[in-house]
């Protein structure tokens, strides 16, 4: 495997941070990694090793408000205004320069939780340049929730100003997720049952921060927009779609939320969507004491949906 970082180049001249691990031989298809919310795209190096050796390239930016794409004022923060549809178009970005680089090979494009959510507004716009989807910890519509959630972060964003780094909006988005866990051993105990990777994830300081308001903000108004029927209701009939989730994962439910969006698919006219939930599995499952399962089957399903196939 070769391993590179670049700076792909946003449509409003942003530097998105993208690290870039190439297989040994000649690479039969790309994997672009939309990673999630409170980390960054480095925390898939392991996920990367076994694509790149199953013969896939893999690319992975650091949203903007991440990893090494913010700076320090901009952690946890997306954008003055369209935040949600700028991150969206920074995927194509990605995509687009990943297509340079490899032209006529097909793409795939895994996204885990916020990354998942972000992958699913990607294909409601266009996905023609996708051969197919894996989603990674999704979540259902968060119904009257997440109008609370929309109509608060609204109100301290006109109130504190849209940096304001929310502690409320955490705890109103965040705080019930580990209550099964209690008495907890830290705070992200909901992430993996592997206390190893947990550690690691507390440990690294560019993860596990308390976003903005402004942030939290753009979130739940993706949210909504990903979960209007007649929105999915534009997502491409012939585009193959994985839903991976480990079946005590907070964020979606216990099952409930992949399972929702199965359904939203299937009732789309979707046709090819699958769904594998992991027993005991938690929210993370590319670090869960199951992993090698996990990725297995993902490469199986990839090699399953290429063109060529």
């Amino acid at each position: 495997m070769q391993s590179s970082t670049t700076t792909v180049t946003a449509s409003d001249g942003t530097g998105l941070h993208t690290h870039r691990w190439l297989p040994d031989g000649e690479a039969k298809a790309v994997v672009q990694i939309a990673h999630g919310m409170a980390e960054h795209s480095a925390r898939y190096a392991r996920l990367a090793e076994a694509l790149t050796a199953a013969g896939y390239a893999v690319y992975a930016d650091d949203h903007r408000g991440h990893g090494a794409t913010a700076s320090t004022a901009d952690h946890g923060y997306f954008a003055d205004k369209d935040g949600w549809a700028t991150v969206v178009g920074d995927l194509r970005a990605v995509t687009r320069f990943a297509q340079e680089e490899h032209p006529g090979l097909p793409v795939f494009l895994l996204g885990h939780s916020m990354g998942s959510f972000l992958t699913r507004a990607y294909v409601i716009e266009d996905s023609r340049d996708l051969a197919g989807v894996v989603l990674s910890g999704t979540a259902g519509d968060p119904g009257p929730l997440g109008k609370v959630g929309i109509g608060v972060a609204a109100a301290e964003s006109r109130l504190r100003g849209r940096r304001h780094v929310s502690t409320m909006l955490d705890k109103l988005t965040f705080g019930q997720f580990n209550a099964a866990y209690k008495p907890a051993r830290t705070d992200f105990d909901w992430l993996s049952r592997d206390d190893a990777e947990v550690d690691l994830y507390v440990a690294d300081p560019l993860c596990g921060n308390t976003f903005t308001s402004g942030f939290f903000s753009d979130l739940f108004g993706g949210l909504q927009g990903i979960n209007d029927k007649r929105r999915v209701a534009r997502v491409r009939r012939d585009l193959p779609v994985l839903l991976i989730a480990g079946d005590q994962d907070p964020v979606g439910d216990k099952g409930k939320g992949p399972r929702a969006v199965r359904e939203q698919y299937t009732a789309a006219g979707v046709g090819d969507v699958s769904l594998t939930l992991y027993p005991g599995a938690r929210h993370e499952v590319f670090n869960e004491t199951n992993r090698d399962e996990v990725t297995a089957d993902v490469i199986r399903w990839l090699d399953a949906h290429l063109p060529s196939a």
